[in-house]
């Protein structure tokens, strides 16, 4: 419902600005402006992007949760396509999710309205299922015994017994 919403009320938005900064400063005035919103929205949506790759990349060579970064490279992602829509609302969103405080309290809001469910990072793996509360030792799988094809039920095995894999207490 929320995105009908605002596929009918960003157009409308920007008809309506169009019509009313046209009237006050004239037609080349405004198609001027859309154009170098453009083109500075794109130089600093490249340079953010950059330093957004950096703090990502110094995330995962340090082991630290890579979800600030990765948010801020999508809300920076996000932000050029607001900027290379033509549009006075859109650039106005554009150029806010290029400021880095905006970007930051965006990621918290959205940080305290989403559940993980589940994290994993360097071998490490981290899930949380609603069933189960974080310390517990659960372990969900399935198996099923195979026997080889050159072995009948009653035949003893052919090669000797591997010592334990260390991955069993036995």
């Amino acid at each position: 419902m929320w995105l009908l919403l605002a596929f009918v009320a960003v157009p409308l938005i920007e008809i309506a600005l169009f019509i009313n900064v046209g009237g006050a400063i004239g037609l080349w005035p405004t198609l001027a402006i859309v154009l170098a919103t453009g083109f500075l929205g794109t130089w600093l949506m490249r340079t953010q992007g950059m330093m957004a790759l950096g703090n990502l990349q110094r995330s995962f060579a340090e082991l630290n949760d890579p979800t600030e970064p990765l948010a801020h490279g999508a809300m920076i992602l996000i932000s050029g396509m607001m900027l290379l829509t033509p549009g006075f609302f859109t650039d106005a969103i554009g150029f806010s999710l290029l400021i880095p405080a905006v970007r930051s309290g965006v990621f918290h809001y959205l940080r305290r309205r989403v559940t993980v469910q589940s994290f994993s990072m360097g071998g490490s793996h981290t899930t949380h299922h609603p069933r189960t509360r974080p310390g517990d030792d659960v372990i969900d799988g399935e198996f099923s015994e195979v026997d080889s094809p050159d072995q009948s039920a009653g035949d003893p095995p052919r090669h000797p017994p591997l010592p334990p894999s260390g991955w069993t207490k036995h």
